[in-house]
């Protein structure tokens, strides 16, 4: 599966990319937002419209999910007792189910494989960004762990059975131009992968690092008196949803009373953007500021991944988190849609989200800083860490900090 060739998807479906990218493409920065007129599709053509398919993306409930991989723990646990002996005069730790990646030891010279995967459905009507955006997301698990350099990729696609030709030749080429666009910004390539057909679109891939031990952070370090640091907003479901409500007056109705369509399309290129950014700045600072531990924030919202974190920390210590950081009107929003979103209760799915890190308290306040003058993005301090039983809670009435869109 080398060169990504679809069947029919035609060579000249290239200029597609190249009409997107202004004739240049190179010319990232000055990339015209998609119009699916430009590129002889209809008005109403919606990329999100191949998600939008009855029993798709029902994400597992992580209760349930947490019972699967109790059972496939058990398993690794037995095999993980039978190679100690192979792997001890290594120290390196298998480190797997459960966390954000899977870590390896080599039987070469004392490195490890670092590796991860992920896909998921459109989310934005913007075939480039969307690829982009599901690149990132791959690579967010790497960077969680403190790992900054991936030394390769490989592309999951599923183009949808619903699909015109005239549709798949437009929108495939762009989403795995904005794939390898984004490899590309992490320093590395795309190799191969897999391409199939399948009732809804997904998009997504793997990401594979060799390292030494002192690359990655292993996330189980957290101390009484850590703060907790997050590096993008929450939100991007909450506004990706409200864009598509523009188009349905009966949804519409229900939040135009909180926010005016500009404020949406403002929050839903504020959610692109931050999903579309990679961690990997992030990442780098871990290390310089003395990071514990490390998760990214996806599909089980902040809380979901602040206990999943929290359960796997060595010593006896609990998060509390204080302030929720919001894409500008998304709590509002949220709030008129009633138990829909759940987002200040830090139930809210993200996609691409930012990195929750246990950082000492003395470090997190430079973090913030030097993260905010290196990206030309805010990061927070959004809680703490406290003797407790490895859990995570928000306390009943957060601060929520309004995230306004960038200029």
């Amino acid at each position: 599966m080398g060169d990504y060739q679809v069947a029919g998807v035609q060579q000249d479906a290239l200029g597609a990319v190249q009409l997107e990218l202004g004739g240049n493409p190179n010319a990232l920065a000055l990339r015209r937002p998609f119009d699916p007129l430009a590129h002889d599709l209809e008005a109403s053509f919606r990329l999100t419209r191949f998600a939008d398919l009855k029993g798709r993306g029902c994400k597992v409930p992580q209760e349930v999910l947490n019972k699967l991989v109790e059972g496939l723990q058990q398993d690794y646990n037995s095999a993980s007792e039978h190679e100690h002996a192979h792997f001890m005069h290594m120290a390196i730790p298998r480190i797997g189910i459960g966390l954000d990646c899977s870590v390896t030891p080599l039987r070469h010279g004392g490195l490890c494989l670092v590796q991860t995967t992920d896909f998921f459905y459109p989310l934005v009507d913007d075939p480039y960004m969307m690829g982009k955006i599901a690149c990132a997301n791959v690579l967010s698990d790497l960077y969680a762990m403190g790992v900054t350099e991936c030394d390769n990729m490989l592309m999951l696609l599923g183009v949808s059975t619903k699909m015109t030709e005239k549709e798949r030749d437009v929108v495939i080429p762009l989403i795995m131009r904005g794939f390898k666009d984004s490899a590309l910004e992490a320093g590395t390539t795309v190799t191969g992968g897999q391409t199939v057909v399948n009732p809804w679109c997904t998009i997504g891939g793997v990401a594979t690092t060799v390292c030494q031990p002192n690359e990655y952070i292993v996330p189980d370090n957290a101390v009484v008196g850590d703060v907790l640091v997050l590096t993008k907003p929450l939100g991007t479901q909450v506004a990706v949803n409200a864009h598509q409500w523009l188009d349905q007056p009966e949804r519409w109705n229900r939040i135009k009373l909180v926010v005016s369509e500009e404020d949406v399309r403002k929050a839903y290129h504020r959610a692109m953007d931050s999903m579309a950014r990679l961690n990997r700045i992030a990442s780098r600072l871990m290390h310089k500021y003395n990071a514990h531990g490390a998760t990214d924030i996806t599909g089980f919202g902040l809380l979901g991944h602040a206990q999943t974190l929290a359960s796997h920390q060595k010593n006896e210590v609990s998060f509390v988190i204080h302030n929720l950081p919001v894409i500008a009107k998304m709590a509002a929003v949220a709030k008129a849609c009633g138990n829909m979103f759940q987002l200040l209760q830090g139930h809210s799915a993200e996609t691409s989200g930012g990195l929750l890190i246990c950082l000492p308290r003395e470090q997190a306040a430079a973090y913030c800083k030097d993260i905010e003058k290196q990206e030309g993005y805010q990061a927070w301090i959004i809680g703490i860490v406290e003797k407790g039983n490895r859990t995570a809670r928000i306390i009943d009435k957060p601060r929520v900090i309004e995230v306004p869109a960038k200029e």
